[in-house]
């Protein structure tokens, strides 16, 4: 029964995880919530974020700490190529290895399900072809090598009554108590909504899936409730076909919706590699109590409204309460953490 299903979510305070632990809460799941804490003040003003938290470093995992769980929702990461890129073997210690680590002792606890939150950019350099989830991969940046990695290690450890899958989210959008600037979608409506001018460096002709941070949750909320059979060792995109898009058009799109906007492309700098035209019909055949409800353009219409009643001002939205890497780098040069991403002695 769902209100005897005890559901670990990891990193539950980012960007997802604060909206997604509200959700299982509200469907009777008992929900444990583990997080460094490093973003729990970067809080848009007037959300409500739930309440207090297990502050827990995967990388100190003992197998005591998952006696009694039943399911674990996996979304903790260095959670984008920038704060990837800070530190190659940091990422891969966090993001690959804490994380298979948490997958094998998942399994010696007898934990059933593992859903984890991997990435379509884990297809890198793909171009505009459609891609499916057995299309080859290309990660170009460590993040993504490290989505690849643990996906290769829960295959691995797939077996007996341990049941992984793998949600590799088109790249997130939307509203949240804990709001990003620094994902492509958000920060062009920060940017329009604030400055009412959008600057693109590039032409914007690299392709992305996008996918609001609602239908992710509600894929989650699908892995927890579909058949075991359905799930097991399996891997799924996460989106809706109609949310691919150039990046020009994902422009366009904001400078639509939000009145006397404008896009200034200035086309200085090589386009990112990374594109990829992703393919969702896997989800929808196979998960049929997955309804993704979201379009970019509703979802744009939704964080204009937010950040214009929020009275969100420039230099905020370039703060570091929205811009993860800022945050990391704040906590590192005020010493509350150290080099290798660990809290000071002393700090809470």
């Amino acid at each position: 029964m769902v209100d005897q299903m005890q559901v670990l979510v990891t990193g539950s305070e980012g960007y997802i995880g604060s909206v997604l632990c509200p959700l299982l809460k509200s469907k009777g799941y008992k929900v444990i919530r583990w997080d460094t804490g490093f973003f729990q003040d970067c809080v848009l003003p007037g959300m409500i974020i739930p309440g207090s938290f297990v502050q827990k470093d995967l990388r100190d995992l003992v197998s005591s700490d998952l006696k009694g769980i039943d399911a674990i929702i996996h979304l903790a990461a260095l959670s984008n190529d920038p704060m990837g890129e800070l530190n190659p073997e940091l990422t891969n210690e966090i993001n690959f290895k804490a994380s298979a680590n948490l997958a094998k002792k998942a399994k010696d606890a007898g934990v059933q399900r593992f859903i984890f939150s991997s990435s379509c950019s884990v297809y890198g350099a793909a171009g505009s072809k459609k891609i499916t989830e057995t299309s080859d991969l290309s990660p170009v940046t460590e993040y993504a090598k490290s989505k690849v990695r643990t996906e290769a290690a829960l295959h691995e450890l797939a077996g007996g009554s341990f049941h992984p899958v793998c949600l590799r989210n088109a790249t997130v959008f939307g509203l949240s108590p804990r709001i990003r600037f620094d994902l492509v979608v958000n920060q062009f409506v920060a940017f329009a909504s604030i400055t009412k001018h959008i600057k693109m460096l590039s032409d914007g002709t690299p392709w992305r899936p996008n996918v609001h941070v609602q239908d992710v949750c509600a894929a989650f909320m699908a892995m927890l409730e579909a058949p075991i059979e359905a799930i097991h060792d399996e891997t799924f995109n996460v989106g809706m076909d109609s949310e691919n898009y150039p990046v020009r058009k994902i422009a366009n799109l904001v400078i639509e919706a939000v009145p006397g906007s404008r896009l200034e492309c200035l086309n200085q700098t090589p386009n990112d590699p990374r594109s990829y035209n992703v393919s969702f019909e896997k989800i929808h055949e196979k998960i049929p109590g997955f309804h993704p409800k979201w379009s970019v353009k509703k979802g744009i219409e939704e964080m204009h409204e937010a950040i214009v009643t929020a009275g969100i001002t420039e230099p905020d939205m370039l703060s570091r309460r929205y811009v993860r890497l800022k945050q990391l780098q704040f906590l590192m040069e005020s010493r509350k953490i150290d080099s290798f991403l660990r809290w000071n002695e002393g700090v809470v």
